[in-house]
């Protein structure tokens, strides 16, 4: 088995303790590489090389320009290494390689020459008061922030978070996802290629409920961005209480995906199967698991749906034909099979789907341990329903019928969660006045899981506490603002 070393301080080292954590190919259920089980011990090493690298390096005083360099070269690294790092990312949580290689990290490579150039472009303003003074403010780092990643695309999002705090002046701690791991210890490889200062970024890897809460309570780290559950989110809220941190979190949701009568039916069901089935199986905080169609074209969208569904290839992620994957992890391959069955209890309708390993892989098969799980819809009409509530995080959706827009509407936001929707119309109008009443931070018309790194990215209600990942302003999600009154009369 291959064997990742966490990253602290610019050097490659095991855990204090010298445990390992098994990490598992979720294609064969198998382990294939060992990464350090660490502690808080490590952590605090982590801790400590970033806020020596910021005092040796002065990284928050250098030039934007300077800091605009090494991102640049960062991103050029992306593009040299895409090759194995999809490879790994692929094994280790199952997303399809032709995702990985051709989407993912060409969109991380792009991602950070985009934030470059923000950090080149970062401005305070003057304040008018009165003749006798000079009020202006700025935007300064905040010093030693950290990031806490989930499993189900881990590539993307580090290079997202690392490179928005390095060039907002910060240094980071990344604590990766247990499940997987060892593509972000690989791509520490590619600070040291793009010539950062050592310690500017740090790895620990290990479990959430050591790690993680090491992390979030640490009292030498400034901010903590978190992306993954609501339920872990508010246990990262409570151990941050300790010295007030600031967190920017990206949390659960359980979107809807609005189908209108009007809307090119062909192009919806492509768009919804996208947006809850392909490429990641459902394990998206944005899925599209509630699909909302008019009545009166109920009937004849579930029947395209199911159709289309039966086209998608499931299985060997690393086969480049592969359209669906793995479920990521033995645990959530458990959680998602327990939601098929309480769907059947609950006494929602199977429309289609529901199959797992057993009946999907041959005997025989390298695949046959792997965690597969089939496009799956169930039909009803009570969104009260637990399957129509809660976020299952696997490719399995809810169909539920309406009739007109005030119902769409009421169905839509009828969830404690506020991350995404969509909606497929013709109408124009329609189209704003349904937008405009969706309690959601991420909203697509005739599209869906569209994302660009200069739109705002962010959730509303039990999804996020409504900080924006992307976009124009993404470098101060990474910064303090300060107010400055001269006297100069």
């Amino acid at each position: 088995m291959e064997e990742f070393l966490n990253y602290i301080g610019g050097e490659r080292r095991p855990a204090r303790s010298g445990a390992w954590l098994d990490s598992v190919n979720p294609a064969t259920g198998k382990p294939w590489a060992r990464i350090p089980a660490s502690s808080a011990e490590d952590v605090d090493d982590a801790v400590q090389a970033a806020q020596q690298a910021l005092e040796t390096s002065g990284w928050a005083y250098v030039s934007a320009a300077e800091r605009a360099a090494r991102l640049r070269a960062l991103a050029d690294a992306i593009d040299t290494h895409t090759e194995r790092l999809s490879e790994i990312e692929t094994l280790d949580n199952g997303r399809p390689l032709r995702e990985t290689r051709f989407a993912q990290l060409p969109g991380a490579a792009l991602q950070v020459r985009y934030l470059a150039g923000l950090a080149e472009n970062l401005h305070g303003s003057t304040v008018d008061i009165r003749s006798e003074a000079f009020a202006y403010t700025s935007w300064e780092p905040i010093g030693v922030t950290a990031l806490i990643i989930p499993w189900n695309g881990p590539l993307p999002v580090f290079f997202s978070k690392v490179a928005a705090s390095l060039a907002a002046g910060n240094a980071i701690v990344v604590k990766p996802a247990q499940q997987a791991t060892a593509s972000i210890l690989e791509a520490t490889r590619l600070f040291d290629e793009a010539s950062f200062p050592p310690g500017l970024v740090n790895v620990v890897s290990g479990r959430g409920s050591e790690v993680g809460d090491a992390v979030a309570g640490h009292p030498g780290i400034g901010k903590i961005s978190f992306t993954g559950s609501t339920e872990t989110g508010r246990h990262i809220m409570q151990r941050a209480t300790v010295n007030i941190k600031n967190l920017l979190l990206e949390l659960g949701g359980k979107s809807p995906n609005i189908v209108f009568a009007d809307a090119d039916l062909d192009a919806a069901v492509a768009g919804v199967a996208a947006g809850i089935f392909t490429p990641n199986a459902g394990q998206a905080c944005v899925a599209g698991s509630r699909v909302l169609i008019e009545s009166s074209v109920y009937d004849e969208f579930v029947e395209r749906l199911a159709a289309h569904a039966q086209s998608i290839t499931v299985g060997d992620p690393m086969d480049l034909s592969t359209g669906m994957g793995p479920i990521a992890t033995q645990a959530q391959y458990d959680t998602v099979r327990s939601y098929l069955q309480l769907g059947r209890e609950e006494g929602a309708d199977l429309a289609f789907g529901g199959r797992t390993t057993a009946d999907l892989v041959k005997e025989g098969s390298p695949l046959r341990g792997g965690y597969y799980v089939e496009p799956t819809l169930f039909a009803t009409r009570d969104n009260g329903l637990r399957i129509s509530q809660e976020e299952i995080f696997g490719p399995v959706a809810v169909a539920l019928p309406f009739d007109g827009d005030d119902q769409a509407v009421e169905l839509a936001n009828d969830t404690p969660y506020g991350l995404a929707a969509g909606l497929w119309t013709e109408d124009v109008r329609r189209a704003h006045r349904v937008t405009r009443r969706l309690r959601a931070g991420n909203v697509w018309v005739n599209t869906y899981k569209a994302m660009h790194w200069a739109l705002p990215f962010g959730g509303h209600k039990q999804s996020g506490n409504g900080g924006t990942a992307n976009g124009p302003t993404a470098l101060h999600e990474w910064m303090d603002l300060k107010a400055v009154w001269m006297n100069i009369g």
